[in-house]
């Protein structure tokens, strides 16, 4: 089933029908362990919508009170992108050392307010030369540490601000529009599949400039594993998000450019759609 956040509230569409209710109240209607469980037993007594016009574009970013993480370096494209681009720097070991490491890479990504929906705009930096955006499988993690639903993410990053010295990580991956969320919560009744396919296309006027797709089975690191160390010795009251890392990086020459339409699909979830701005 797919959760849409809309002014506050959850609106569920499951089997091609949409259901709402005034009680449903987005943090704690998201924030449950066995969500889709829960979720069934709510639409018993909700109202049933066979149309709800124009919701997937109005709908904002199913995020309203919760944080966003990421991790890095979960994909061997990862690991060389930034060993590359971070060498003259002398950080380019560290990423060859994270890959292989028993602890994962995990950094704050976005506080709620500065995430975008589904065409909304994602920005650039005005002092960054060479920007990327990841597509990224992102989990939505209960307050308890269980994994109840997945959507789609953009982790916007500037590559020449992160590879002149690793410490300006958090400068190229946080800021206004560097993170995006949508269209929806995808809440399975199991895991999602190891197969699941991830697809970018950036199209730049009338014409693609880059696409790629990978399936998250190429992903190093387990789900769980990441998880297990992000809530290790950390709280969410109203539960999180997590960013799995990308496994697509662009080529060296690529950057994107204000105007740019980059659309992130995955599979059982939807397509997250932005247009670049600065």
């Amino acid at each position: 089933m797919h959760v849409y956040q809309l002014k506050g509230k959850a609106i569920v569409k499951h089997h091609g029908v949409f259901y709402t209710s005034e009680q449903w109240l987005w943090d704690a209607f998201i924030n449950r362990a066995g969500l889709y469980q829960h979720i069934l037993a709510d639409l018993q007594a909700a109202t049933q919508h066979t149309n709800l016009p124009h919701l997937e574009s109005e709908a904002g970013a199913p995020v309203l009170s919760q944080e966003v993480w990421a991790s890095g370096v979960t994909y061997l494209r990862s690991r060389e992108a930034r060993m590359q681009e971070s060498k003259d720097a002398g950080g380019g070991d560290f990423y060859a050392k994270v890959y292989n490491a028993e602890r994962p890479e995990l950094f704050f990504k976005s506080a709620p307010y500065r995430v975008v929906g589904h065409n909304q705009l994602v920005r650039i930096r005005k002092d960054s030369q060479w920007n990327v955006p990841e597509p990224e499988l992102t989990l939505f993690i209960c307050s308890e540490g269980t994994i109840e639903g997945y959507t789609v993410g953009n982790d916007m990053s500037s590559r020449d601000i992160e590879g002149e010295n690793p410490l300006y990580l958090p400068q190229a991956k946080s800021y206004d529009g560097a993170a995006a969320l949508g269209p929806c919560l995808y809440v399975p009744e199991s895991p999602i599949a190891e197969d699941t396919l991830i697809q970018i296309q950036i199209k730049r006027g009338q014409s693609t400039v880059f696409q790629d797709e990978i399936r998250i089975s190429r992903m190093k690191r387990k789900h769980q594993e990441l998880v297990d160390y992000l809530t290790r010795e950390m709280s969410f009251p109203s539960g999180t998000y997590l960013m799995t890392g990308t496994g697509i990086v662009p080529p060296d020459d690529f950057t994107l450019n204000t105007g740019d339409i980059v659309s992130i699909t995955i599979e059982h979830i939807g397509t997250l759609t932005n247009t670049v701005s600065q």
